[in-house]
């Protein structure tokens, strides 16, 4: 199999030819399994499928554990905790499936309004779920966090009340709120855009007649562009950084470089991937980059969703420090990394970079030069795939007009 592909398909487009993808099968190659009945509460959690849309499966989800499993759900804190026992705790969450049509959400039945109420709880839900048979396998993806067994839902309750946050609860009820104005005023009020993504992938968000349930890994990507578009606007309106900054952070198993640069705003994402690694199996190295320059783009990056987790961290920064920047932002993937984890990773690992202290430069190569000597990667390999240091270096004027 060509590597390559891997490292284009993450597992969603199946370019091999395959009907399945043989790198996310082997690591589902010893199931886990539960009983038919399950008493836990939820942190909340939901996720929405994408297999047989319009038509789509939607699961509510918990451990069998009762109390505060707010951890279960709270990306912010996940980087605290080991790799591992991050995803054996996710893959405790088990999922109870039901099929619903996506335009159901526009005038949801009484089992959608539960589970809609639990996803925009702000506190765990004690949930009954009861199966058709015996949960079993594992969900994992590069965009949403592991998650544990599944099976048909045969019945389904709810222990107590949940509690929406006020602009939630109004978000919700409000019909004639676009879901684009939804999505930005809870990020303005402080809510995490993981809770926001679950909100809008339920349904729960937008004009009556254009609410539809959005598949979990669609709704984690649209909220991260949403926000960052938005931010991006703003940020436009600052001054540049005074200097060349760079950021380093360093998690297991990866490395997350970022370089601010005086310049408009213009923006890189880059990946490496060692062989052996989760989306590279081949015996060569897998580098990849994609960019944008002031006026944005109009198609989808071929990176994938990691591109606009990592836009969301960076220009989350730039707003904080109320200056724009060209933001080259690269990530390297060392043997041993094996399992996709979901783009948080991507967006709490640079996020965190940039919440660090940075060395700073009076030059793109001075910075350049520092970063060859923390990148495992040869320098020359990611100056291959970089366009938007072959665009900073070249000081064209209108860099970032593109």
């Amino acid at each position: 199999m060509r590597s390559d592909l891997c490292v284009r398909c993450r597992g969603g487009r199946y370019l091999c030819g395959l009907s399945y993808c043989p790198l996310l099968v082997r690591q589902m190659a010893a199931p886990s399994r539960a009983a038919r009945e399950l008493l836990g509460s939820s942190p909340p959690s939901v996720f929405v499928g994408r297999v047989g849309y319009p038509k789509v499966r939607i699961y509510p989800s918990a451990p069998p554990e009762l109390g505060d499993t707010s951890l279960y759900e709270d990306a912010g804190r996940w980087l605290e905790i080991p790799l591992e026992k991050f995803i054996a705790m996710r893959l405790s969450l088990y999922r109870g499936g039901l099929e619903i049509r996506v335009d159901n959400a526009a005038d949801p039945p009484r089992p959608l309004q539960e589970i809609q109420l639990i996803a925009l709880s702000e506190r765990p839900v004690d949930v009954d779920l009861r199966f058709r048979r015996e949960p079993r396998g594992v969900y994992l993806s590069e965009y949403a966090p592991p998650m544990g067994p599944s099976a048909p839902l045969a019945e389904f309750k709810t222990e107590g009340s949940p509690r929406l946050p006020k602009l939630a609860e109004r978000a919700y009820g409000d019909f004639d709120l676009d879901a684009r104005e939804a999505v930005l005023t809870l990020y303005r009020s402080g809510l995490d855009v993981g809770y926001i993504s679950r909100a809008l992938s339920v349904g729960a968000l937008g004009a009556r007649r254009r609410r539809r349930l959005v598949p979990t890994r669609w709704a984690i990507t649209a909220v991260d562009k949403i926000v960052s578009d938005h931010l991006v606007e703003e940020i436009k309106r600052f001054d540049t950084v005074d200097g060349y900054y760079l950021y380093l952070r360093r998690a297991p198993g990866n490395l997350f470089l970022v370089i601010l640069a005086p310049s408009r705003w213009a923006y890189e994402w880059g990946e490496a991937f060692e062989p052996g690694t989760v989306w590279n199996p081949g015996p060569g190295l897998a580098v990849e980059a994609d960019h944008e320059l002031y006026r944005g783009r109009d198609v989808y990056p071929e990176i994938g969703g990691c591109y606009y987790a990592a836009r969301l961290a960076a220009a989350e920064a730039l707003y904080r420090m109320r200056r724009q920047a060209a933001v080259v932002a690269w990530r390297e993937v060392y043997r041993g990394f094996t399992a996709p984890v979901g783009v948080w990773w991507v967006r709490e690992n640079v996020r965190a970079a940039l919440r660090g202290e940075p060395a700073r430069f009076d030059s793109l190569e001075d910075a350049l030069y520092a970063a060859s000597l923390l990148l495992k990667v040869p320098l020359e390999r990611w100056l291959s795939a970089s366009r938007l240091i072959h665009i900073l270096r070249s000081r064209l004027p209108g860099v970032g007009q593109e």
